[in-house]
């Protein structure tokens, strides 16, 4: 009961810590004054024996003890927290302010003003700040150490936001054996309270004195519901504390119901690098998609699989999943069975580059939509010993997917594209440029079928992104490589992705090419030292390496070729990609050529004659 008491005493007075500082001090310099008579006088004179105007004397000596105090910090800083620097301040405070009441006490010829008094009074105060510090200290560790005697992971928790979320979070990891030392919140009404028994110390702003933080052995931040900018902020002054910094879930995994409020993660890059929530036609989405069948090739990839799950928020009739990779075939199809166990789904392992196999599927039954995400996208790997099969399957799929969407009556096809396509410098991006022509090929032969394509940068988390490999290398000590200390890179999340997919598939006319608004384009080695720090670690525990750029990568990534331009759409996201005009006439029998053409097998080879297909591809 005492030690709450205390708890809450400390507690109430930390809004007000700097009045109640110096309100302390105060009686403290006082009662060194008084001291210091007792030790001259003796017990029977010490109080009767004084000059009439030594109340004022002393008021003087404190004003000039709680200026010079100001002056130098002293009331900044936290009791709980008092280390050897701050008695050091401590002591030239009373040195300068004993020495300056000396001087003017002597200068104003108050001779009653006995001299050992000024000697002895800047000891005995200096003493008395000292000893109040720490015994606060004492008895704050000593409560501490009472509040966590019963845990024995050692996990102490400062949480970030004192909302809903925060109140949550406290009730569900104290019982996973986390200790929570205290809350900050930016709400001055919250600050001084106490939530479930922890108290809420102060404004986020506390995060920048490191004395605040001796406590904590992690950071939680709490703010599901917060905007953008607030989450950046707030990682940018937790990352700065050098302690690891976990979080509860987003607002929108707490929707969807993916996770719990009390099962804290580690920070996510969309966290880092977070951009406002896609804001969906959704009756214009609907109207496209519910009751309909949807045909997703390449559906057990990252891009594919969250497609699939975003199709199935809007009532289809039915989902053919078409994947190569059985393993990834089951996975998508387990995660569609429990999310929406009433959803009908047709899952059939095939290959896009296998015409009898796609026409089957699709007359078989009959979709409305066709969203193609097959592909091969990993750049150094398609480069060399691949590029004859990223041609096959990135340009070749494309044009056998949209041949038999053309013959089953399919009503759009759309193609998911890349910014590699946009002057590429790689084989993975000529392909998917070569795709896209492919789309507007179709487009003015199939007038039945609206054909489109979307354009991309990176997509965080996505099979072959740089993200996970940085997780991985920092659980491991590292070193983390980067390829080159200026490259960048668009990044977006795979759900925001999935989802201007659709809305551009609900927007587009035929032969459109839609290019997605990527925000900001990124530093990679920035990202790299984000992610070095929110793990608790410094560059000097965890080096950035880097290694030089790869066969066919760029510096920088473009969403738009040179001589391309724009058009607004009804959505804020998208634009309309206006790309040069028709194919020449041969071009279609000069790509099945080179697609048959067993010399292409040859990376040179090849890499020549797709630059006569992609004037602008420019092989590195």
């Amino acid at each position: 009961m005492f030690w709450t008491s205390i708890d809450r005493l400390l507690d109430h007075l930390r809004p007000r810590r700097q009045l109640a500082v110096m309100l302390a001090d105060a009686l403290l310099i006082l009662l060194a004054w008084h001291t210091t008579y007792l030790f001259r006088m003796g017990v029977e004179r010490w109080l009767y024996e004084r000059p009439a105007y030594d109340w004022a004397v002393v008021l003087g000596v404190i004003a000039v003890y709680s200026a010079v105090s100001w002056a130098l910090g002293v009331p900044r800083a936290s009791w709980r927290y008092v280390g050897f620097h701050d008695i050091t301040r401590l002591a030239w405070v009373c040195l300068g302010a004993g020495l300056a009441s000396a001087v003017v006490v002597l200068m104003a010829q108050l001779v009653e003003v006995p001299r050992a008094v000024l000697a002895l009074h800047p000891v005995l105060t200096l003493i008395n700040l000292a000893l109040a510090r720490m015994t606060v200290r004492m008895l704050s560790e000593s409560s501490r150490a009472r509040r966590t005697g019963a845990h024995t992971n050692g996990q102490r928790a400062l949480v970030l936001g004192a909302g809903a979320a925060g109140k949550l979070l406290i009730a569900g990891i104290q019982h996973r054996g986390w200790t929570v030392v205290g809350l900050l919140d930016d709400d001055p009404r919250k600050q001084g309270a106490r939530i479930a028994g922890v108290p809420v110390l102060g404004g986020l702003d506390l995060l920048t004195d490191a004395r605040n933080l001796e406590d904590a052995t992690h950071l939680v931040l709490a703010m599901p519901s917060a905007s953008v900018e607030q989450r950046k902020r707030v990682l940018a002054l937790a990352s700065a504390t050098g302690l690891p910094v976990v979080t509860v879930p987003s607002a929108d995994e707490l929707r969807e119901g993916r996770s719990r409020v009390d099962r804290v993660r580690d920070i996510e890059p969309e966290d880092v690098l977070g951009r406002e929530p896609v804001k969906l036609d959704e009756n214009a989405v609907s109207s496209l998609i519910s009751g309909r069948a949807v045909f997703v090739t390449g559906a057990g990839g990252s891009i594919g699989s969250e497609l699939c799950r975003q199709i199935a928020r809007f009532g289809p009739s039915r989902i053919i999943l078409f994947e190569l990779s059985e393993f990834a075939l089951y996975q998508v199809e387990q995660d569609l069975g429990e999310r929406f166990p009433h959803l009908p789904l047709v899952r059939l392992v095939g290959d896009v580059k296998d015409l009898s196999a796609l026409r089957r599927a699709m007359q078989l039954h009959q979709p409305d939509l066709v969203f193609h995400a097959a592909a091969y996208k990993h750049v150094p790997l398609m480069e060399d010993d691949n590029a004859w099969m990223a041609l096959r399957n990135n340009t070749l799929g494309t044009y056998l997917a949209a041949q038999a969407a053309a013959e089953s009556g399919v009503k759009r096809f759309v193609l998911i594209s890349t910014d590699k396509a946009v002057n590429p410098t790689n084989v993975m991006g000529a392909t998917k440029r070569a795709a896209e022509m492919v789309v507007s090929h179709w487009a003015t032969k199939a007038p039945g079928t609206r054909y489109m394509a979307v354009r991309f940068g990176n997509v965080l988390g996505s099979s072959g992104s740089v993200i996970p490999k940085f997780k991985e290398q920092i659980a491991k000590g590292g070193p983390v490589t980067v390829t080159h200390p200026e490259i960048t890179r668009y990044f977006m999340t795979i759900p925001e992705a999935a989802q201007l997919v659709l809305q551009a598939a609900a927007l587009a006319e035929s032969g459109q090419v839609f290019v997605m608004d990527m925000g900001q384009s990124v530093k990679i080695a920035d990202l790299a030292r984000e992610l070095i720090r929110l793990s608790g670690h410094t560059e000097a525990e965890i080096p950035i390496v880097f290694s030089g750029l790869r066969p066919g990568e760029k510096l920088y990534e473009e969403l738009l070729a040179d001589a391309d331009t724009t058009l607004p759409t009804p959505h804020p996201r998208l634009r309309l990609a206006q790309l040069r005009g028709e194919l020449p006439a041969d071009w279609m029998a000069r790509l099945m050529a080179l697609a048959s053409d067993d010399a292409a097998a040859t990376p040179s080879v090849l890499r020549a004659r797709l630059h006569d297909l992609v004037p602008e591809y420019a092989p590195r």
